[in-house]
């Protein structure tokens, strides 16, 4: 009897070195509240039930995630990363579709390893919005506060003068996870290898991306203030 439910996977690529928190270790190993931030992002993403499984994509030669997370059953950890995000997305895409038995129409949700808050209501709403459809999309919020664009000659310089103020309507700021059909990601970050994130891969190839409100504890922690900020919320 053929198998034709929806089919959710995960992929964390969890290769960068974290080198704007200016850290002694890589920031998916730093500690909130007696477990590493990459620990607290993969339990974050079990709770959903209906993941079948969550592969962590590492660096080469790093044995350090594959010993923390060895007591999940649900989650495989890959020491393939790439040289860039897109090439550590690529090849746990590749390991579901060609080790794992996924299938092109299963859906992939791309997390972040350094959003160890992310909320498994958001989890389920970024599946309830985008189960049966077409495309895909992600966690997203839309801009509140006031924006400013710097002068291009003061990049990099305190003080940078205002060059305009931008028009935020319709702005979003991107979040994880970002959920797409796995063989159409596939195929997206094989054609555009320049993109930053999954939906701007999908948004090259000419496919619907949608924007899911995702909420203010996904935040990612990429500076020593995020980190603090983070420790608090998490009670360190």
């Amino acid at each position: 009897m053929l198998d034709d439910r929806e089919r959710y996977w995960a992929v964390v690529p969890a290769g960068g070195t974290g080198s704007r928190l200016g850290a002694q270790v890589p920031k998916q190993y730093l500690l909130l509240g007696g477990q590493t931030m990459i620990e607290r992002s993969v339990a974050a993403l079990s709770c959903a039930r209906w993941i079948e499984q969550v592969v962590v994509v590492a660096a080469p030669g790093d044995a350090q995630a594959a010993s923390l997370l060895a007591g999940d059953a649900r989650v495989q950890v890959l020491a393939r990363g790439g040289a860039t995000r897109r090439d550590s997305v690529l090849a746990g895409v590749s390991f579901l579709l060609d080790s794992v038995g996924a299938r092109l129409n299963d859906w992939v949700l791309v997390h972040d390893a350094a959003r160890p808050a992310v909320s498994l209501a958001a989890l389920e709403r970024l599946k309830a919005t985008l189960a049966g459809g077409a495309g895909g999309g992600l966690l997203a919020l839309p801009v509140a506060d006031t924006v400013k664009r710097a002068h291009p000659e003061d990049s990099g310089t305190i003080g940078e003068r205002v060059a305009a103020t931008v028009d935020r309507q319709g702005l979003w700021l991107a979040q994880t996870p970002q959920m797409f059909r796995l063989g159409a990601l596939a195929q997206a970050l094989a054609r555009f290898p320049e993109v930053t994130d999954e939906a701007s891969a999908m948004e090259a190839a000419g496919e619907p991306v949608r924007l899911v409100a995702g909420d203010r504890m996904n935040f990612k922690v990429t500076t020593p203030d995020d980190l603090d900020l983070m420790r608090r919320l998490l009670g360190d």
